[in-house]
């Protein structure tokens, strides 16, 4: 079964991606230790060199992972067919121990990877590369959390067997079962769409006043955390009811499924894209008031603001057209 090209491809993907940052560990020590962009000396000018080959690589590795996490999902869905008992995504993750470990580290992932190609950006967009011993730092702490998922990974894929029957969505988020998930899914509608729509609509204040004052950038980052959390529970507990029109199916996976138009991915493209943005615009925030980024760190976060509001009004446009537009009815007018 790991012989699945997706499986081959994820497991390139985060092999490849930890290899690579491995051998950059020790150019990245160097980096931290040696760098000094007013010194004219052959070591200085060897470094700066290696630096834009090393930068280059590491942002291609970053942006194979925030593709890596939609593959993923799409692959758990695919493969529910192939295991007794699953219907959808759920049902894969369920084979064994390690497959929602490894969803929860391939998200972990996701937004630092984001996190760090913000600060690779404003980097490069200055004349003397002030975040160069940053971002290499940035590098060896990611580093450990990229191999943490590649184990997971590869423990999860090695560990299915087609012969195992698996539960799927029913067991763990049904008002029987035992878990946050299913406190989280046995939410009443009413303040679940009251929590809903009063953080999206608070993380979309914060981030387009960051963007318009370049002030609370911290703030809205923060905001925006709350806001991908805010939305989980929202679909956990009344989005996913009424997709289904069905009151007691609160799955976040299903909506991902083709009999359901694919539906999810508008809902989590958006929502992924819009909390990248809002954690990037807070991992900017440090590095304001370095002399050559002070007009750049405030254009770039000014702008991902403008992105993670866009997208969280997005959500909760999308997220409102699928309850006016179903059959199913959770609160009486």
């Amino acid at each position: 079964m790991i012989f699945q090209p997706a499986i081959i491809a994820l497991l390139l993907a985060s092999g490849i991606a930890v290899a690579m940052l491995a051998a950059a560990a020790p150019f990245a020590l160097q980096v931290i230790r040696q760098w000094d962009i007013a010194s004219g000396t052959e070591r200085q000018l060897l470094l700066e060199r290696r630096t834009y080959l090393f930068s280059t690589l590491a942002a291609f590795v970053m942006v194979v992972q925030l593709v890596a996490l939609l593959l993923f999902v799409f692959n758990a869905d695919r493969m529910a067919e192939m295991f007794v008992g699953a219907m959808c995504a759920v049902g894969t993750l369920n084979v064994n121990p390690f497959g929602f470990p490894a969803l929860l580290a391939q998200m972990a992932v996701f937004f630092l990877a984001a996190a760090w190609l913000a600060v690779n950006h404003v980097d490069t967009r200055a004349p003397d590369y002030p975040l160069v011993r940053v971002k290499y730092a940035l590098l060896l702490i990611l580093l450990p959390a990229l191999a943490l998922a590649f184990v997971l990974q590869l423990k999860y894929f090695l560990g299915l067997r087609a012969d195992v029957i698996t539960s799927c969505c029913g067991s763990l988020f049904s008002g029987d079962a035992k878990g946050l998930a299913a406190e989280v899914a046995a939410l009443k509608p009413l303040p679940a769409m009251t929590l809903f729509y009063v953080v999206l609509a608070v993380a979309a204040g914060l981030t387009f006043f960051h963007a318009r004052t370049r002030r609370a950038g911290y703030a809205a980052a923060a905001a925006s955390a709350a806001a991908f959390v805010a939305t989980i529970v929202g679909v956990l507990s009344f989005v996913s009811l009424y997709l289904y029109e069905h009151p007691n199916h609160h799955c976040p996976f299903c909506i991902l499924k083709p009999e359901y138009g694919h539906q999810g991915y508008w809902l989590y493209v958006p929502l992924f894209a819009a909390t990248a943005a809002g954690l990037g615009t807070g991992a900017l925030q440090p590095f304001r008031q370095v002399a050559s980024l002070r007009e750049i760190v405030p254009a770039v976060s000014a702008r991902l603001a403008d992105l993670a509001a866009f997208g969280y009004l997005l959500v909760a446009l999308i997220a409102t057209y699928f309850v006016l537009h179903s059959n199913l009815i959770l609160i009486e007018h």
